[in-house]
């Protein structure tokens, strides 16, 4: 007898809007747009026949019926996702299941893998793209390479590799190049700045901590990932903000530059594991990740 149940997408469309309680935070974290999200939700709605979500202020809230369903899926999707992980762990046995944002994977993990290979030959890794905030959803990793602030769950065994560092990147293909050479941070208060949607306190914290008044701040385009910010930057399309050791690189090359240097943030570079399945690969690792965030060039 077939299942009486919605579309499954609906469903996961729904999980991510109320765990989230947000759906611009879903559609992001699921990789379509608010409509889509939306357009999910409405169809759960009408074939239920009653509301999920009730607005609140500017935010949302759930009905009972959407607490009643977001329990369920969220306990059904996590038991799914353990199964797969289970699973995976099967056929990569000997494999460790890396996790990390697509930006730091693409603009320095993937260009240090065949030093990896020589100096760590026996570790064999598997790179899974993760992106969003620290959280317990992470099944299916046996680590997390994490730029951010450390999770207070006793549970996660953290090796803190480095503290953060970002700073604005500018290209010498950028029309206003010349003019903003030696002078103050100060003049980018004039500039239309790049932004990604996945840092958004990223200048904010970078003017407060330069003394400048972050409402002052002018935004121009706006990228979803942190990578196409920098292609955006590297390509002369504005001034960008970016952790260094994401830039350091197109920085030697003369692609970019960083004129006004790079501050700390409160946030540091990470490798998480679940502190009941650590695994003495995760601190070999991390040790040598550490010795390679040292190296890069300040």
């Amino acid at each position: 007898m077939a299942r009486k149940l919605p579309s499954l997408n609906a469903l996961y469309a729904f999980e991510a809007a109320a765990r989230l309680q947000s759906v611009t935070q879903a559609a992001s974290e699921l990789h379509v747009t608010h409509g889509a999200v939306s357009r999910q939700i409405k169809a759960l709605e009408g074939e239920l026949g009653k509301p999920l979500f009730a607005r609140q202020g500017r935010g949302l809230g759930l009905t009972p019926a959407g607490l009643q369903l977001r329990d369920a899926t969220g306990a059904a999707f996590q038991q799914l996702e353990d199964a797969w992980s289970d699973l995976r762990r099967r056929r990569l046995p000997s494999a460790l299941v890396l996790g990390c944002q697509g930006s730091i994977l693409a603009r320095w993990v993937i260009p240090r893998l065949p030093r990896l290979g020589l100096e760590l030959p026996d570790l064999n890794l598997h790179l899974v793209v993760h992106e969003g905030d620290f959280d317990a959803r992470m099944a299916g990793l046996d680590a997390a390479l994490l730029v951010g602030e450390p999770p207070s769950d006793d549970g996660w065994l953290v090796h803190t590799l480095t503290t953060e560092r970002i700073g604005p990147v500018v290209s010498p293909r950028y029309a206003g190049f010349d003019a903003l050479l030696g002078r103050s941070a100060s003049s980018l208060l004039g500039q239309a700045l790049l932004q990604t949607s996945s840092r958004p306190q990223a200048w904010p914290a970078w003017a407060r901590a330069n003394g400048m008044d972050s409402q002052a701040l002018t935004f121009g385009a706006s990228f979803e990932h942190l990578y196409y910010l920098l292609e955006a930057a590297v390509a002369g399309l504005g001034v960008a903000i970016a952790p260094q050791p994401l830039v350091s690189e197109d920085i030697a090359a003369g692609r970019l530059a960083a004129p006004w240097g790079f501050v700390e943030t409160p946030g540091c570079w990470m490798l998480c594991c679940r502190r009941n399945d650590a695994d003495s690969r995760v601190t070999r690792l991390a040790d040598w990740l550490r010795r390679e965030l040292d190296a890069t060039p300040v």
